[in-house]
C-alpha cells in the first residue's frame, strides 16, 4: 500500500525477467519492480 497499490488501483505488468522473477509493473504513472510472491497477493478483478 506504501507504494501506491490500494484497493482500485490499475496495474500492468509491463515486463517480466528473463527467469520470470521479478515482474515490472505500471502504478499511477510509475514502474515498479516485483518479486512474483508479493505479485500474488494482489487481487486482479477484469
Amino acid at each position: 500500500m506504501e507504494m501506491g497499490l490500494v484497493p482500485g488501483t490499475r496495474v500492468t505488468v509491463t515486463n517480466v525477467a528473463p527467469l520470470g522473477d521479478p515482474l515490472e509493473i505500471e502504478v499511477r504513472r510509475g514502474r515498479l519492480s516485483i518479486r512474483r510472491g508479493e505479485a500474488a497477493h494482489i487481487l486482479i478483478k477484469r
